[in-house]
């Protein structure tokens, strides 16, 4: 089973408790994401399982979207409702500030991460020293919210649409929108519905994938890494070529198969599985970059 499974992670578990269950489902160590979910939140957790791993590179700064709801008028250390959660005595902006403020964070923006989170201060993941009272100071980064649908809820609560690149903190939109408007945010609720070309409606539940591996149909929930990087053409190759591109030698592609110049390439085994991702050096020359 070599490919990407996609599973609609429940709230209250961590990423890493579903990829435990992977691994003891499908019997295998090999495992890799393309982006964890805090525990709180639910939704789309793409897991490469097998020599998929490899592929991280190619689909891991894929776009990210998101439905989030913001609750006005709170605040927490962990900038959602799972920290501890303070009221606080502003007021409530009308909607038509609020909906002036959300222009802000549309395109590119610079953000700071949430102290408590899994970004790495001198290789310790910042949440850790945040529980160890230890002072956090994480460096701003440039990120682009290509989409931003907002739409009042109630007085207080605000359902967010939002389509931003890789490494942006829904959490941090919440908490810097509550400080814009004084009245303090966070982030009261998130479901991922979108990573690269993966949907959350494909996505499998753990209960079902519990079943399938009782049944011992657990591959058929999984993407086989041919059919994953749908823009990169792909061309089939016999047993002895097959057997060269794994020892890491330049391989040729037929023009009429795949466009002269194209920077990446598939090549395929005759048996339909995937041997490599081949870099061009000239026009229909690859080398097996990365040999699956």
């Amino acid at each position: 089973m070599n490919g990407i499974v996609l599973i609609d992670k429940p709230s209250g578990c961590t990423s890493h408790d579903v990829v435990n269950i992977w691994r003891r489902l499908a019997r295998t160590k090999r495992v890799g994401h393309l982006g964890t979910l805090d525990p709180m939140a639910t939704g789309l957790l793409a897991l490469m399982t097998g020599s998929a791993t490899r592929l991280a590179q190619f689909l891991n700064q894929q776009d990210k979207t998101y439905q989030a709801e913001i609750t006005l008028g709170l605040v927490s250390d962990t900038y959602d409702a799972e920290g501890e959660v303070v009221a606080t005595s502003a007021p409530i902006p009308d909607w038509s500030v609020i909906e002036a403020a959300l222009l802000r964070f549309k395109g590119s923006i610079i953000q700071t991460p949430p102290p408590v989170s899994a970004k790495k201060i001198n290789g310790v993941p910042a949440y850790k020293l945040a529980r160890k009272q230890v002072p956090v100071e994480l460096k701003p980064v440039e990120l682009e919210v290509k989409n931003l649908c907002a739409r009042p809820l109630s007085p207080t609560k605000i359902a967010l649409e939002i389509t931003c690149t890789a490494g942006t903190y829904i959490r941090s939109i919440a908490h810097d929108l509550g400080t814009q408007l004084g009245c303090g945010a966070l982030l009261s609720s998130l479901r991922r519905t979108q990573a690269g070309d993966f949907n959350v409606t494909n996505a499998h539940t753990v209960p079902y994938l519990t079943q399938l591996a009782q049944q011992d149909r657990l591959a058929e929930a999984v993407i086989p890494s041919k059919d994953l990087l749908p823009q990169v053409p792909a061309e089939h190759f016999g047993d002895l070529v097959e057997a060269q591109i794994r020892q890491g030698r330049d391989f040729r592609t037929s023009p009429f198969v795949v466009p002269p110049g194209a920077p990446l390439v598939k090549a395929v085994s005759r048996n339909g599985e995937l041997i490599a991702i081949g870099q061009l050096k000239i026009p229909n020359l690859y080398h097996p970059g990365t040999v699956l």
